[in-house]
Order: structure tokens, then C-alpha cells, then sequence
């Protein structure tokens, strides 16, 4: 009634109020006839006045337009998002922009600023303009989990937390999880007073499952076969814990059944060190050596009890430690080299449980695999990524001691919970670990940004409900849909006019874009992140505690493992995410033949609903190209429409493409970092095709996409900026994406581990393969380096 009341009586005032303003507040004293007068005049006139104004209108817009066109300037946006943009931009360009060539030094041009302005932390080994966007969302993060649950008030309008009231109290309920594992990470005094003795039991629990009667100094005791059920024992109690050690074992899509899950047995991906090549760095090697007898003679549970005499426990650590590198080193010559790690013609080698465990007999595959998977489910099948490695494990186990295979389960288990534990007895591994990336020996990370990253590892999707409320809207998904729908659509383009491929395979080729999958921004199954008794349910079997930190790791690392390996004898779950949403990155899964996106990735200054299409067209678009170029990379390539690995390729197709391939090899094997002798160590060509082909391939479909878009609507220009064409805008804003340094030691590290190239070789290398670029800027050589797409 009351809002009826108020509408009636608004609807008598506006019958009773004069065109013009009311005379008494002018001041002037006028009759009261005098004001009527213009009212009349114009109701007679009404349809001439209007008339007379929309020609006026139009004239002046056409003016407008007229001098637009004439002076071929667009408008200039400047809302403060614009303003925003630009601002970024000039601050991360070269202060001598104008005068550097883009055509031979792009990254300087556009990374000059950015340099000069930001300088590593002792805790960093490199950043670029991704770590910037990843520790902002960190930030983002830490607000939330620092602050009270948010109450309806302050809900984004599209909020999951709108809810009736019950799912509102669970809603609340999963949030005082959050900040129950936060807040137990950030009691560093509770974790620092329990010291190493979280760790301590399990090493007792290792050195029980695998115990050595015999010690180096009183003489060896080799492994036999009666040692194989203890041997196959631990590596199955670290495996439950998340540890690899001997051999990997995981679950996932089998390559050639993509909608089957298969078992999968490797390698460890890391043997100790973060490299197989650093074995054979002499200076590592011994400092590492040094590394393990400080640890070992202070946390080794056998040299424990022997403590009382001390001089014998630490000649015993050091004779522990030289003969685990020893064992190390023959466990990484074994391995497969970084390029051929993640080649699926190297690693998909299926076989049975039977002929598997034949390579590999004191390992006992087969109770491991069948412990780890459902009690309803037995496992026949297996992929088995390296046999070579697995038949030289074999060997390489009959040459070792007991004593040094109880010290390896030992040594893998500190380094896998060394980062979970606040202790003096670690510092030395720390230090070491600090020193092989660069870092500042002593220095850490802010406890808050580690604790943001393991509630985001633990509870990852929980914390991605709350992270998209802050982070994310709706419009931000459908711009984000458009793009990548954009990019689909003139790779399609592409592939018709592709010259090398036999049109039976470009048709083939065609409609597995159609069928690539995107996933945008979060997931709304498996789990739905906006339902909050389904994340309750997710995180069922998780124990979370304020106040026993290790213990919530260790829940953690258990329900991950044992999430992994329920999948086991159901169909795929293609709903499944493999990052959680404040994830600053993007994937192209093969077997699923999926795009995903998460939100994290999907921020400024990458990604921008509100400023000029052409700066997220170039650095997100070309992102979203990447990853659907990975579909026709020197991986992706193998798996059809449906995710199936095989040889959907003509010979002849496959001939052209390695032919082009080969170009990416030799080009970005010619880009050299300085070495840890001080002499240039190239960049891996082989280990780093897949990306560069990926990079090559994302920018020439983002850019056509973009320009499709820009001829339909003309987009604005940016204030400030009127150097750059908006053709050229778009190859900065790509370049600023990659703007970044690294740190002599990581930057080795990432060339013998990284499959990407490193940051400034992907400007360089990407522009030098880009006709859109050299035409945009105006190279003497339009012609590109490398191109297959």
C-alpha cells in the first residue's frame, strides 16, 4: 500500500509541475499566465521542434563521422579501465620504444619497462607477467580466508551462496574448513614446536616396513628375492601417501580407449635431483652429496639409535649418502630424456599385469596396483611408460644394498614432506634447494602466500567457489566463450587452405575442432563448485584440523591419491578439471580433446571485458590458440576426433609436417641461456616443439579472429598509445604477457626440465614465425621463419 500511496501521489505532482522550472526558485516574480505560454507553443509544434532536432542530430554525427573517417582515427576510449590498460602498457614498454626496431628486438620494446621495474624477491627464481597475475589472485585469496564468512550482503549478484538457508549453512560449513587449514599453515609456532616429529614417524614407519639388520660399516646385506614383499610394501605405503619412489603409479585415460581408465606405471618423475642432466655436474653432484649427510645423520632413524657414538653415526651418514647419489645416478641414467618423457609414441607401451611384473619382479606390481585400486576392481591391464627403465631397475636393485635402499625410501620421504615442516634438522636441504634455482639460500616465501597455495592444493575447488565470486562474472565467461569460439572457427580456416595436408586428413582435422570441448572459467560438475553440498560431499573423507597442520597435509596428499584411484573400472569423467579455478594457466588435454580456461588466467591484464578487444584478442586469444593448437602439435597430432591415439594421418601428411617441424627444432635450438660452466646452453629443440609450434599456431588464429571481430566492430584506441596501430597493440599486449627475468640457475633448471621456451625466446621466436606481425609493423621480410598453421 505504501508503495502505491507514494506512486499516486508522484503521478499528481508531475500532472502539476511546469515544463520549466518553477519561478519561485528562479527568483523572478512572474505571472502566472506568462508561464503557460511556451507549454502551448510547444504542444502545437511539437512534431516540427522534434523533426528540427533529429536532423540536427544526424548532421552532427555525421560531421563527426566525416572527421573520423577523414583524419582515419578511431575514437580514443578513456574509461578508467582504458586508462587502466594503457597506463600497464606504457609502464612495461622499453622507455626508448620509439626508436627500437620491433622487427629485431620485440622484447625489449615491449619488455623494457617492465624489466627496469621489477627485480626478483630472494625467495624467486623467476617471475614474468603471469606471476604478477598469480600472486594478485594469492592476495585475492588471502582476503577471503582472512576475513569472516560473507554474509548475503555481500554476494555478487550472481553468487552461489544466494541460497536457501540450509544450503547456506553448508555453504558456511565448507568455508570454516577453508579457514580452519588456513589458519592451522599460518601457526607457525605450533608447527615449529612439533618440529620434525610428524616426519620422524613416518621415516620409523619406512625404516620398519623396510628394515636393513646390516650397516656399510659392518658389512652389506643385498636385496634378495625374500626381501620382495617389504621392498614392494613401502613403495606401496609411500604411494598412499603421495610419494613416488621406485616407480610411479597412476590412473587415468587410457590414449587408445579414451573413456576407459587404465593404470599407468613410470618412472618417477623426479629421481632426487630436479634433472637427470645434473648428475652429471660434478659441483651439484657434491653439494647435493654434502646435503644428504646433514639430513640423514640427523634424521636416518638407525643412526638415531645409535647415537652414542657419534664419530661412527656421521662416517656411517656420509657412506649412506655417497651410495645413494650412486644409486640415484644409475635410477636417472635409466630414465627416458625430457623430450622423450611425454611423447606418446615412447611411453604408451600396454601390456599385461603379468608380462609387466615380469620386468620388474621385486617391485610385485601387481599387489601394489591392486591395493591401491577398489577392493571391487582388478587390475589386468597397465601402460608401462619406460620398460627400458624398468629392466634396468631390475638389475640395478640386485647390485644394492639393503642399507642404501632403506636410506633412498628415507631420503624420498624428507624431500617429499621437507616444505610441511618448520625444523633446523632441514635447513641444510632448504639451502640447498634455494642455491640450484638462485634464490637467496635462506630465504622463504611469505607464510601467507604457502598457505594460501596449500589450501588451494588441498582444497583447491572449495576455495575456487569463493575465488569465482570475488574474481569472476558472468559477462567475463561469455566474452571468454566468444574468443575461443572465435579462434575455432578461423583455425577451421586455416585447415582448409592448408596446402601439405591430404584433404581426407583436413576433413578428419576440421571436425575435431568441432569437437573440441571448452571449458570456461569453472567447473559445474565433478565437482559443481556453485553447489555446496556437492563440495561438501567432494571433500567428504578430508580431516581438517586448526591446529595440526602436518596432519591436515597429510589428509590431504591421502584423499588425492585415493580420489585418483577410485576412478578405476568407471567410465572417464570428462566433467573432471585438472586446475582449480584461481589458476593463472590453461591446458589442452589430448584423450579428452578439451580446452579449459580457468578464471585465473581469465584476469587483466590478459584478459579485460571492458577496454579494446584487440589487447584480450592478443594475449588471451593467443593463449586460447595455443591450447587449441596443441590439438595439431608434435603430440597432439596423434589423437583423432574421439581422443583416440592412432594414425589418422597420411603418410604424406605426416612427411609435411615434419618437415615443418624440424624448422621449429633448429630455430629455437639456436636461442642460448649462459651455462653452469658459463658457456651457452641451448635450448632444447626437440623437448620444446610442442609449445613453439602451439605459439605459432595461437597467435595466427587469435589475429584472424580479432580482425574478423574489429570488421564487424571497430574497436577504440587506447589514450596515450598513438605509436601503435591497434594491429600493433595486439602483438604488444601478446608480448607483455611473456615480460619476465629469470635467474642464471633457474633458467638452466627450466632448460632441462621446462617444455616451454624460455619467456623472451617466445616473443622472439613467435614474432619471427608471424607474417601478421612483420606485416602489422612493417619488416623488410614478411616471410615467416617456421610455419605449419
Amino acid at each position: 500500500m505504501g508503495a502505491q500511496t507514494s506512486k499516486s501521489a508522484n503521478e499528481g505532482d508531475a500532472e502539476r509541475t511546469p515544463l520549466l522550472t518553477d519561478p519561485q526558485i528562479d527568483g523572478i516574480d512572474q505571472p502566472a499566465g506568462l508561464i503557460k505560454r511556451p507549454g502551448r507553443w510547444l504542444a502545437r509544434n511539437a512534431v516540427v521542434v522534434s523533426m528540427s532536432l533529429l536532423i540536427l542530430g544526424v548532421i552532427g554525427v555525421l560531421c563527426l563521422f566525416f572527421r573520423a573517417y577523414k583524419s582515419g582515427k578511431a575514437a580514443v576510449c578513456l574509461t578508467p579501465a582504458c586508462v587502466h590498460a594503457s597506463s600497464e602498457i606504457l609502464y612495461n614498454l622499453s622507455p626508448d620504444y620509439k626508436s627500437i626496431d620491433p622487427c629485431n628486438n620485440f622484447e625489449e620494446l615491449v619488455c623494457g619497462g617492465w624489466d627496469e621495474r621489477h627485480d626478483l624477491r630472494p625467495d624467486q627464481g623467476d617471475a614474468f607477467t603471469g606471476t604478477i597475475m598469480s600472486e594478485n589472485s594469492q592476495m585475492l585469496l588471502r582476503h577471503i580466508l582472512e576475513a569472516p564468512y560473507p554474509g548475503d550482503s555481500k554476494h555478487s549478484s550472481f553468487s552461489p551462496a544466494r541460497l536457501v538457508e540450509t544450503l547456506s549453512s553448508v555453504d558456511q560449513q565448507n568455508f570454516n574448513t577453508l579457514r580452519d587449514a588456513y589458519n592451522a599453515c599460518m601457526d607457525e609456532e605450533t608447527i615449529k614446536k612439533a618440529g620434525v616429529s610428524p616426519l620422524i614417524e613416518i621415516l620409523h614407519k619406512v625404516a620398519e616396513l623396510y628394515p636393513a639388520q646390516g650397516s656399510i660399516n659392518r658389512g652389506t646385506s643385498p636385496v634378495s628375492r625374500q626381501d620382495d614383499k617389504s621392498l614392494s610394501d613401502t613403495v606401496l605405503f609411500l604411494a598412499r601417501l603421495g610419494v613416488s619412489s621406485l616407480v610411479s603409479f597412476g590412473a587415468g585415460a587410457d590414449d587408445k580407449d579414451p573413456d576407459t581408465v587404465v593404470v599407468v606405471a613410470s618412472p618417477p618423475w623426479r629421481i632426487g635431483l630436479p634433472a637427470k642432466d645434473y648428475y652429471s655436474d660434478d659441483d651439484v653432484v657434491k653439494r647435493y652429496e654434502d646435503t644428504l649427510v646433514n639430513i640423514i645423520d640427523q634424521l636416518h632413524p638407525d643412526l638415531q639409535d645409535d647415537k652414542q657414538d657419534k664419530i661412527a653415526a656421521s662416517s656411517q651418514a656420509k657412506k649412506f649418502a655417497h651410495a645413494v647419489v650412486e644409486f640415484e645416478k644409475k635410477l636417472a641414467a635409466a630414465s627416458p630424456d625430457a623430450e622423450d618423457r611425454d611423447d606418446v609414441t615412447q611411453y604408451y607401451n600396454p601390456m599385461s599385469l603379468k608380462d609387466a611384473e615380469l620386468l620388474t619382479p621385486q617391485v610385485q606390481l601387481g599387489h601394489i596396483i591392486n591395493s591401491l585400486a577398489p577392493s571391487d576392481v582388478t587390475t589386468q591391464r597397465l601402460i608401462v611408460s619406460s620398460p627400458d627403465y624398468m629392466k634396468n631397475l631390475t638389475s640395478t636393485l640386485k647390485d644394492t644394498s639393503k642399507d642404501v635402499l632403506q636410506t633412498y625410501f628415507i631420503w624420498k620421504t624428507i624431500q617429499a614432506f621437507a616444505s610441511d615442516i618448520e625444523a633446523d634438522e632441514l635447513k641444510a636441504y632448504s639451502r640447498f634447494t634455494n642455491e640450484l634455482q638462485g634464490k637467496d639460500p635462506d630465504s622463504t616465501p611469505e607464510r601467507w602466500r604457502s598457505c594460501v597455495s596449500h589450501v588451494d592444493g588441498g582444497l583447491g575447488w572449495i576455495l575456487s567457489r569463493f575465488f569465482v565470486e570475488k574474481a569472476f562474472s558472468e559477462k567475463a565467461k561469455e566474452f571468454g566463450d566468444q574468443i575461443v569460439s572465435d579462434i575455432k572457427d578461423r583455425f577451421i580456416e586455416k585447415l582448409r587452405v592448408t596446402t601439405w595436408m591430404d584433404q581426407s586428413v583436413i576433413e578428419l582435422a576440421i571436425e575435431k575442432v568441432h569437437k573440441i570441448v571448452q571449458k570456461i572459467g569453472y567447473p559445474t560438475k565433478s565437482p559443481n563448485i556453485l553447489d555446496p553440498s556437492n563440495l561438501q560431499d567432494y571433500y567428504r573423507s578430508v580431516n581438517i584440523s586448526p591446529s595440526t597442520f602436518f596432519q591436515n597435509a597429510l589428509s590431504m596428499d591421502q584423499f588425492e591419491v585415493a580420489r585418483e584411484w577410485s576412478a578405476l573400472g568407471k567410465p572417464v569423467d570428462r566433467d573432471e578439471w585438472g586446475m582449480t579455478v584461481p589458476t593463472v594457466n590453461a591446458y589442452y588435454n589430448p584423450p579428452g580433446n578439451e580446452i579449459v580456461f580457468p578464471a585465473g588466467i581469465m584476469q587483466f591484464p590478459v584478459f579485460d571485458v571492458e577496454v579494446p578487444q584487440y589487447l584480450s584478442y592478443g594475449a588471451f586469444g593467443s593463449v586460447s590458440g595455443h591450447e587449441l593448437s596443441h590439438a595439431f602439435d608434435s603430440t597432439g597430432r596423434h589423437y583423432d576426433q574421439n581422443g583416440n591415439y592412432t594414425d589418422w594421418w597420411t603418410n604424406s601428411t605426416v612427411a609435411g609436417f615434419e618437415e615443418r617441424a624440424d624448422c621449429f627444432i633448429d630455430q629455437y635450438s639456436k636461442f642460448t641461456v649462459p651455462g653452469p660452466d658459463g658457456k651457452p646452453l641451448h635450448v632444447n629443440g626437440r623437448l620444446t616443439l610442442g609449445e613453439n609450434i602451439a605459439d605459432a599456431g595461437g597467435i595466427t588464429a587469435a589475429f584472424a579472429a580479432w580482425k574478423k571481430r574489429q570488421a564487424e566492430t571497430p574497436n577504440e584506441d587506447l589514450p596515450g598509445l598513438d605509436h601503435f596501430s591497434q594491429e600493433q597493440l595486439f602483438f604488444v599486449s601478446y608480448g607483455n604477457w611473456w615480460c619476465g627475468k629469470s635467474r642464471k640457475e633457474t633458467a638452466i633448471n627450466r632448460i632441462y626440465t621446462d617444455p616451454h621456451a624460455p619467456k623472451w625466446a617466445r616473443i622472439l621466436g613467435t614474432m619471427a614465425n608471424s607474417r601478421d606481425f612483420k606485416e602489422s609493423f612493417g619488416c623488410a621480410v614478411k616471410e615467416p621463419v617456421c610455419e605449419i598453421w
